[in-house]
């Protein structure tokens, strides 16, 4: 059992479903630290491109890991990593990136070593935090957890906004089967189909289950 010391607002979800933007406006309205665990999949990531090393080579990615230094420290209220010195953000979408980042994170030593970190962060702080298995994995006894999800044309849209062409029915496929922590829902989430609404209008509704879970007062804004 993981009881984390401090508040956990655990955002699961696929793909583009806009989690990260909820997430991180939930974050910011709350006073929370906002931890992007995608990102820190994603920095692993970028660093076997940049060493030629296999996304999909279980054994080669393991060696790399036992060099490297992480530096997990936080930043305007949010989650940052630095690997041996180099903070990776402006490759974290490079295409690249977005082909290998699903075998990276379906390696069970990545996910023991990231899990570690995601965990110490609410070691020192209430956080709001996002990725795939926070509430099944990571923390799976914080009461305060959150599935978004949306249509998958609605998340192919916006993923082509943001100028990535990976495929999210092929992404959903691989994130849901793989052995180590599997895209699920969690038996106590609650479930928000964010296809219809703005980021504005889902953490509305997250702020008012936490209302009525008594994490924040009823006068809250």
């Amino acid at each position: 059992m993981v009881v984390p010391p401090h508040i956990v607002v655990a955002i699961d979800g696929p793909a583009a479903s806009g989690k990260s933007s909820v997430a991180k406006l939930l974050a910011r309205r709350l006073g929370y630290l906002y931890v992007n665990t995608g990102a820190m999949y994603r920095a692993v990531t970028w660093l076997a491109v940049d060493r030629g090393v296999a996304a999909d080579d279980p054994v080669a990615v393991q060696e790399m890991l036992r060099h490297v230094h992480f530096d997990c420290s936080i930043g305007n209220g949010e989650s940052s990593l630095r690997l041996d010195g180099v903070d990776p953000t402006s490759h974290l979408v490079d295409e690249a990136v977005n082909a290998g980042v699903s075998a990276i994170a379906s390696i069970a030593e990545v996910r023991r070593l990231l899990v570690e970190k995601q965990r110490a962060y609410a070691l020192e702080y209430d956080c709001v935090m996002e990725g795939r298995d926070i509430g099944s994995v990571v923390f799976p006894e914080t009461p305060y957890k959150f599935y978004i999800d949306a249509s998958l044309e609605v998340r192919a849209l916006r993923r082509a906004r943001q100028g990535l062409a990976d495929s999210i029915s092929a992404r959903d496929r691989f994130d849901s089967t793989r052995r180590t922590s599997p895209l699920i829902i969690a038996e106590d989430a609650h479930v928000i189909d964010s296809s219809n609404l703005t980021v504005d209008g889902v953490v509305g509704e997250i702020v008012g289950r936490l209302k009525l879970k008594g994490l924040i007062a009823p006068e809250f804004l």
